[in-house]
């Protein structure tokens, strides 16, 4: 009787230790799964951020880019990659013809490039188009066909407050016609016939 018991106690015994030893096993496995869902749950997130980071990253070096395209693009051509034969000089873009053309029809194709006649306001300027002009004749925006001695601006500059380079003795309406000014030699303006064809200068706000 004892020899059974003690064989049944011995029995329970390792029965309950083979339990006891596959709980732990079972809980080691669990508690390792866990923590490698844990892990990919980690790395998933860090994975997220980085390409958050890296998008960003991407966006803004495209931002630059673009801002270096556009900045080198002002740079070759101020006045736009469409007009690269527009000079830029303070903000405004000059377009010297190389056709002649009378003073009003130079002022229609001014006016077709979305233009008018250059208005010769102040030193600097008159410097920028007199060094281009090859002491060649080119209409300006500058006429007195209103009412003689009246001269005006053709985009309405007050001409009584602004510079002006006239050649020693003009205007002098010779001929009692000469109703537009033009540049001359060394840049110097005169007046003469409207009907006299000459190259012209046309002048438009540079592209923002």
């Amino acid at each position: 009787m004892d020899k059974e018991r003690l064989q049944d106690e011995l029995r329970i015994f390792k029965d309950r230790t083979f339990l006891q030893q596959k709980l732990r096993s079972s809980l080691t496995v669990y508690v390792l799964l866990a923590l490698s869902y844990l892990l990919i749950i980690i790395l998933f997130v860090v994975s997220l951020s980085r390409v958050s980071s890296l998008s960003s990253q991407l966006n803004e070096m495209r931002n630059d880019l673009k801002r270096n395209h556009s900045s080198n693009n002002f740079k070759l051509f101020p006045c736009g990659p469409e007009a690269p034969e527009w000079k830029y000089f303070s903000g405004k873009c000059y377009f010297f013809s190389l056709r002649k053309a009378t003073w009003h029809r130079a002022k229609v194709l001014c006016e077709e490039e979305h233009s008018h006649l250059a208005v010769v306001s102040s030193r600097a300027k008159q410097n920028f188009i007199m060094y281009r002009t090859r002491n060649e004749r080119f209409w300006i925006g500058l006429s007195d066909e209103n009412k003689e001695g009246e001269w005006k601006w053709i985009d309405g500059t007050n001409y009584a407050t602004t510079y002006t380079f006239w050649k020693e003795g003009e205007p002098n309406n010779s001929d009692q016609n000469e109703d537009c000014a033009h540049l001359w030699t060394y840049g110097e303006w005169n007046d003469v016939h409207c009907t006299y064809e000459c190259y012209y200068v046309c002048e438009k706000p540079a592209p923002p």
